[in-house]
């Protein structure tokens, strides 16, 4: 299957039609109760001069992203911005993590996503409304019970569908993307919406969730389902 950004293998998307009955589970979509969830679209991970992690593809992903917001905003659903932290407590509770890399890499993170600093800052192209809500993680995922209030804050609007973007597609993407599924939201992983360090790597998270944990479509499909009537129109 070719999409926006990604090529999902032809076998995976058979076995996705006969097991669900359909390629895309998700494709008629409730505009009130769509979220869209943009994980990690910060300096520290988009620019050299601050960032630890750089990921180059995540900055051409930007207009894809913007132009998503404001379809979800128009049609009646929201904007979660998801921005990692690092603090005294994810160093403690996380400690494993943090161990597993080298002293000078684990110091390069802590800079980066301390709170307030430049790298924690989301990446100025990108269009926050007012109106959008910014939410903190601690860990790779954002849906993780006892590390976000992004689960809570989602159904206290009454959001059950998140459309995941951001960066890396194969980590913090991923990760929030899975367990949101497994904590009941219907989930879609935008294809040209994420990014990762590589196209093999993007296209291999993506056809792994696609076959097991929920849909992947592209923002021109989206963007459409989020418009019924026009889309009848055409």
């Amino acid at each position: 299957m070719k999409l926006n950004g990604a090529t999902l293998p032809d076998d995976v998307v058979q076995r996705v039609i006969e097991r669900r009955g359909t390629a895309h589970p998700f494709a008629a979509l409730d505009p009130a109760k769509t979220a869209l969830v943009v994980v990690d679209m910060q300096n520290a991970f988009m620019d050299e001069a601050v960032g630890h992690a750089v990921c180059p593809a995540a900055r051409d992903i930007v207009p894809a992203i913007n132009r998503l917001a404001e379809a979800v905003r128009q049609a009646g659903g929201g904007v979660f911005w998801i921005k990692t932290t690092c603090d005294e407590r994810s160093m403690r509770e996380w400690s494993v993590a943090h161990e597993m890399s080298s002293p000078k890499w684990r110091a390069m993170r802590i800079a980066a996503l301390a709170k307030d600093s430049p790298g924690h800052r989301l990446w100025p192209d990108l269009n926050v409304r007012p109106e959008d809500e910014i939410v903190e993680k601690t860990r790779f995922s954002g849906f993780l019970p006892g590390t976000s209030e992004l689960p809570d804050r989602l159904r206290a609007r009454g959001f059950d569908t998140v459309l995941i973007t951001g960066t890396v597609t194969n980590v913090c993407c991923e990760s929030s993307a899975r367990d949101a599924m497994m904590t009941n939201f219907k989930t879609v992983m935008v294809s040209d919406g994420n990014a990762a360090m590589t196209q093999a790597e993007h296209d291999a998270a993506l056809t792994a969730f696609y076959n097991i944990f929920g849909d992947v479509m592209d923002t021109d499909m989206l963007v459409a389902a989020l418009q019924p009537t026009r889309a009848a129109a055409e």
